[in-house]
């Protein structure tokens, strides 16, 4: 007996051994079988794996040749998938019939393993052309079979004479079961990749469409606030004028946040000392005798509580320009902390001449205090209003976690 199964072959059984080789050849055999289970733990790649198998099935078997034929349902044929020791061409192109007149179509119809060992006498089928030509005496096959059905036929041939045995049927059912759930393990994992590859195609024609969509937006802000301008200038009265050049400013500055997040990919989430920061820089250009201190915490938003703090911020400061220093010159200031990660403070702040003694924001007719208005109940915010003494502080506590919910 052979002890070392890593030396010298077996003698198989059909070569005369004896009892001794009869088992150190099935127990070659065994320790095929597990390596291959081994292999198809470790690779990812299924032609890889059907290759393997081919050469493992012949070396356990002591064969030259070994094929396995795939099924293709939609033609009824077997197309040779992987082998060993056939001629240049076979393995990958050549076809076959998967009706009961060859073996594999024989096994495969019937739903029964095959042994022929004598193939040039057989009457259940006829030999196929391609074993003829290759000299095959003697054929062995079993059925590779998934949960959705048969995917193809496992076959070893010898061009030497011969008996293929029950228990070598044994080992290759039991081959052709583990390469069965191997197979469908691969094309399990084919699938989530081809899936997780359109899903990422999708996401990347999402993101293109978004920000492409956000510039469009952008593009026809600017149109508008051009034809707010345009008449604006054409207006003989001048109340009209600046409410048309209140309106124009604002669509401005929403043209401008459009504008930011298409640049900087922020369709998602926006860091607030960025956005806001280079909001207050667009701001200070717009006044020549007030300026403005901005002090913002880095916090990431999502992009959809961002839009609206910075069109409040845009008001809030506008305002503070136009009416908390009609005399001369002052600072205006933004500051926006984060205590804690569920909650913002936002307070933009002046020491200018304050607000009037019955001031009232829930009765104010005001477009602007409107606005304010709308925008905190966006927010789902909560709102204040202080004397600074000097001056003005408007101070709003939000969530940072969740977009806000749109009050129409």
């Amino acid at each position: 007996m052979n002890s070392n199964l890593d030396g010298a072959q077996p003698i198989a059984p059909e070569q005369g051994g004896d009892a001794a080789d009869e088992l150190a050849y099935r127990l070659r055999q065994q320790q095929l079988t597990a390596r291959f289970g081994l292999f198809a733990l470790k690779t990812h790649d299924i032609d890889a794996l059907l290759q393997e198998a081919t050469r493992t099935c012949a070396e356990g078997l002591h064969s030259e040749f070994c094929k396995i034929m795939e099924f293709l349902p939609a033609e009824n044929e077997f197309v040779v998938r992987a082998g060993v020791g056939w001629k240049p061409g076979v393995v990958g192109a050549a076809r076959t019939g998967a009706d009961l007149e060859s073996p594999a179509g024989f096994a495969l119809k019937t739903a029964q393993p095959v042994i022929s060992n004598h193939l040039a006498e057989e009457t259940r089928f006829r030999t196929p052309r391609l074993l003829v030509d290759h000299g095959v005496k003697r054929a062995i096959n079993v059925i590779i079979q998934g949960d959705g059905g048969p995917f193809g036929v496992l076959e070893v041939d010898s061009p030497i004479g011969g008996r293929f045995t029950e228990h070598d049927l044994a080992f290759m059912q039991g081959f052709a079961n583990l390469l069965g759930v191997a197979i469908e393990r691969q094309q399990a994992e084919e699938e989530l990749r081809a899936n997780k590859t359109l899903l990422q195609q999708a996401l990347e024609d999402q993101d293109v469409l978004t920000r492409e969509i956000s510039h469009r937006v952008k593009n026809s802000l600017q149109l508008v606030a051009g034809l707010l301008n345009m008449q604006g200038r054409a207006s003989g009265n001048d109340d009209l004028r600046r409410a048309l050049a209140d309106a124009e400013a604002r669509v401005h500055t929403i043209a401008q946040v459009h504008d930011r997040l298409w640049r900087h990919n922020e369709m998602r989430s926006v860091n607030l000392a960025e956005f806001l920061g280079e909001l207050c820089v667009k701001l200070r250009a717009t006044s020549s005798n007030v300026t403005l201190g901005c002090s913002v915490d880095p916090v990431i938003v999502p992009t959809d509580l961002a839009v609206p703090l910075g069109l409040l911020v845009n008001e809030l400061v506008t305002n503070a320009f136009k009416y908390a220093y009609p005399e001369g010159t002052g600072e205006v200031r933004v500051e926006l902390t984060s205590d804690s990660p569920e909650r913002l403070r936002l307070e933009v702040s002046d020491q200018g001449i304050g607000l009037p003694s019955d001031f009232n924001p829930a009765r104010s007719r005001s477009l602007g205090m409107r606005l304010v208005a709308s925008l905190t109940r966006q927010l789902e915010g909560q709102l204040e209003w202080q004397d600074a003494q000097p001056g003005t502080r408007f101070v709003l506590e939000v969530s940072a976690q969740d977009g806000p919910q749109v009050h129409l």
